[in-house]
């Protein structure tokens, strides 16, 4: 039996919604290699198809042009998931555009949604997304872009939200937000491609149906978090859109895709 190399988050609603392939629990007619990264990270060895399979944030698809195709499994969207810009004290997004702001890449969705609505950044600071609550509240820098289980902790280190993207993004498109997607490389061949569609649709529905099975693995790649913090953000990620993307998710990376974003900041 052969082996798919596949890239993929240490994030609680990856490790969830993948445990159950990565362990052989669901029938494929392959193997899993897991590589567990950084979305950034993921996103940019995507540009050489380093794995047969990866997650990708919506935001660089373009930058990986053909060289993957999107499966209908897998993906992180939703209603109410986008990622929120954080500070230290209460300021309009717009007065957080003018100071120095934190981001966890220049190719993650939250980026991309983040230029969108604010296209008069003026200094941004590219961080591990894990790093910037800490950033922000030392006043290393003075508001951060944040994602991820982020958005259920900042309260924690005595931030406030300055603004909620995604909820930005809802009103202005009634779609849902389509933060990444699970990719296959182009040149795999149409048989494998469907397969491991397929096989990642039961990995996540195992993890629905059998929701204990994967807690261990989970808490492995989770140790700061608190079992709360776990299971609040599988339930906010981990959703129908990660069984199939759905129409409306497949409008939402579409529009994503295509909406043109302004150019980058003068460093």
């Amino acid at each position: 039996m052969h082996r798919l190399t596949f890239g993929y988050s240490p994030c609680p609603n990856d490790t969830f919604a993948f445990h159950a392939l990565t362990h052989g629990l669901v029938d494929a007619p392959f193997r899993i290699e897991p590589v567990l990264l950084d979305i950034e990270e993921l996103n940019r060895r995507a540009r050489t198809g380093e794995f047969d399979l990866t997650k990708l944030s919506v935001g660089a698809f373009a930058t990986v042009g053909d060289r993957y195709r999107l499966l209908r499994s897998g993906a992180a969207l939703g209603h109410g998931v986008g990622p929120l810009v954080v500070a230290r004290t209460a300021m309009s997004l717009d007065e957080a555009t003018r100071v120095r702001l934190a981001i966890p890449g220049r190719e993650t969705t939250a980026y991309r949604l983040l230029r969108l609505a604010a296209p008069t950044l003026a200094d941004v600071v590219a961080l591990r997304y894990d790093r910037i609550l800490r950033a922000v509240a030392s006043g290393e820098v003075d508001a951060g872009l944040i994602i991820h289980e982020s958005r259920f902790t900042y309260a924690e280190h005595g931030l406030v939200q300055v603004a909620d993207l995604g909820a930005w993004w809802e009103a202005e498109t009634g779609l849902p937000v389509p933060l990444a997607g699970i990719c296959a490389r182009a040149d795999l061949d149409a048989g494998t491609i469907a397969s491991a569609e397929r096989a990642i649709r039961a990995s996540v529905q195992h993890a629905f149906t059998h929701p204990n099975d994967s807690r261990a693995y989970v808490r492995a790649h989770s140790q700061e978090m608190s079992d709360e913090v776990c299971d609040a953000h599988i339930r906010l990620y981990v959703n129908q859109h990660s069984l199939d993307i759905g129409e409306d998710g497949l409008q939402a990376v579409a529009r994503l895709v295509a909406t043109g974003t302004p150019p980058s900041p003068t460093p």
